[in-house]
């Protein structure tokens, strides 16, 4: 059977998904040693972060894919739509931090810098350039939710029992009102961006037709 032409750049695309993946996380971890460093070892608050959760689980899906690519294989869609969802989420990260709470977070500034600006930048870069061949259909813009409501629902829960939360406008003395506020325009923010995302992935569809995976039934 001939190797596709596409197979050399899948494989140099996966190297570099990889390698990216393994800065990041290495960042990660070096920013949550200095956290320890400082007295506070407790993981469930390092990663209670939406910002450190999110890029872990980011740099999962891009290992993942990473692989898949060096491999020869074709991406699954459910792998693809957790990269959908991830790039989502990094832009909720990159635009609540750098627009409405700049500078605000304990972490050297240029750990800051490559978690809330760089990476998220890279990861849409990522998903313009070489966007999936099949995109996420439409009916699964859903599955942007769910992380985001389970990560809310524990932040909630430790609130409102131990009193920690990542983020001062989820403190349970803001009152029931204002907590409802927040995690709407929080939820809504997530499906606009969702929706930017799965849009974006349909206008470079193009480049990939010649792609044998390419399925047409993905813009329902």
């Amino acid at each position: 059977m001939p190797i596709p032409e596409s197979a050399p750049r899948n494989r140099w695309l996966g190297a570099v998904r990889i390698l990216l993946a393994g800065g990041v996380l290495a960042v990660i971890a070096h920013a949550y040693l200095l956290v320890v460093a400082a007295g506070d070892p407790n993981p469930f608050d390092y990663f209670g972060y939406f910002t450190n959760l999110t890029g872990v689980l980011t740099c999962g899906a891009l290992l993942t894919s990473g692989a898949i690519q060096l491999s020869g294989r074709p991406e699954p869609n459910g792998l693809t739509l957790a990269r959908g969802v991830a790039v989502a989420c990094m832009l909720i990260v990159g635009v609540v931090y750098n627009v409405l709470v700049p500078g605000t977070g304990s972490a050297p500034p240029w750990v800051s810098a490559i978690l809330h600006i760089a990476f998220p930048a890279l990861v849409l870069l990522d998903w313009l350039v070489f966007a999936p061949s099949a995109p996420p259909r439409w009916r699964e813009l859903w599955a942007i939710l769910p992380y985001p409501l389970l990560w809310l629902a524990v932040v909630l829960v430790r609130g409102a029992t131990d009193g920690w939360v990542p983020y001062g406008f989820l403190l349970p003395e803001r009152g029931p009102a204002s907590l409802l506020v927040h995690i709407a325009g929080l939820l809504a923010a997530l499906l606009v961006a969702g929706a930017l995302v799965w849009a974006a992935a349909r206008v470079a569809v193009p480049r990939h037709r010649s792609d044998p995976q390419n399925r047409p039934a993905a813009s329902r």
